[in-house]
């Protein structure tokens, strides 16, 4: 593969996988789908849409814990693809059981959007609500699963076993443009479990983010410690952004958001990190693990 991809609608050529997804999905019927923009909601779309046409309808939810840019995405992609697609409003932050951060804040969040998706299959005639969970998701702490299972929420690509970079292959093969495109996770993800979720931090960490990859770092987290923002890099990138002419900037763009402190993780990015206390893997806070910049 490469990074030079055909039109949405002009696929590279057929995959077994995808054939076989598409027939997974044609069984349902008539399907809700969670669909963030992302490639693996994605290639449940365009699968989707390829076996059920208008049978099939995505939706967004829009809410502070996710960037902008992700709904603007989500529109592209659908569009692209002709797919029905709707955005609701998600007020999961204007929960206690979520915005106090627990450590099954996801679980919460998955199911008052699983709830909604669910009022809204039964208005599409009783349709199966999926979501782009994929086989390798089962290896982190996913307490939305749990939700999933509660609800009925089916997800398609875990179940037929697809990996990460099997559904990227599909993507890629289907002409989807966000095919290698980076994970993204809910900005929640970036604050400690047991400190409040608000909209101040979650917007603070979103701009911070951005001003980073404004520099070349399309891929960053910045862990929201009150004061102190963590920022977390691949390791193939911690060299460039210890770089004495790197080093202010990612000060400056964690500064400007109103962080008193800047550290960089030597451990580099890793999906999930804060799960790390969950699974008594936490180093203390003091320890060689961050250099401040």
């Amino acid at each position: 593969m490469n990074d030079t991809f055909p039109p949405v609608g002009d696929p590279v050529e057929t995959d077994p996988n995808y054939e076989k997804l598409k027939a997974y999905l044609k069984t349902m019927g008539r399907v809700v789908l969670a669909f963030s923009g992302g490639v693996d909601s994605s290639l449940l779309l365009a699968a989707a849409h390829d076996a059920l046409g208008p049978r099939a309808l995505a939706i967004t939810a829009c809410s502070p814990t996710y960037p902008d840019s992700e709904k603007e995405q989500a529109i592209a992609i659908a569009g692209l693809l002709g797919a029905r697609h709707r955005l609701i409003e998600s007020r999961e932050i204007d929960r206690p059981e979520f915005r106090s951060n627990p450590p099954d804040r996801c679980y919460h969040c998955k199911r008052i959007l699983f709830q909604e998706l669910s009022a809204i299959a039964s208005l599409e005639g009783g349709a199966q609500v999926v979501d782009g969970t994929n086989y390798d998701d089962r290896l982190d702490i996913r307490p939305g699963q749990r939700a999933a299972q509660e609800l009925g929420v089916r997800s398609p690509l875990a179940e037929l076993g697809f990996t990460k970079s099997s559904i990227r292959e599909m993507a890629y093969k289907r002409g989807l443009p966000n095919w290698n495109q980076p994970a993204c996770a809910c900005l929640a993800s970036r604050i400690p479990y047991g400190q409040e979720i608000t909209p101040a931090k979650l917007s603070r960490v979103a701009a911070a983010e951005r001003a980073i990859r404004a520099l070349g770092f399309d891929i960053v987290r910045v862990r929201d410690h009150g004061d102190l923002a963590r920022i977390e890099l691949p390791k193939s990138d911690l060299d460039r952004g210890l770089a004495a002419e790197a080093r202010p900037l990612l000060i400056e763009a964690c500064k400007r958001q109103g962080y008193i402190f800047v550290g960089l993780d030597l451990e580099g990015y890793r999906t999930g990190s804060l799960n790390e206390a969950l699974k008594g893997k936490t180093k203390p806070a003091r320890g060689n693990t961050q250099n401040f910049l």
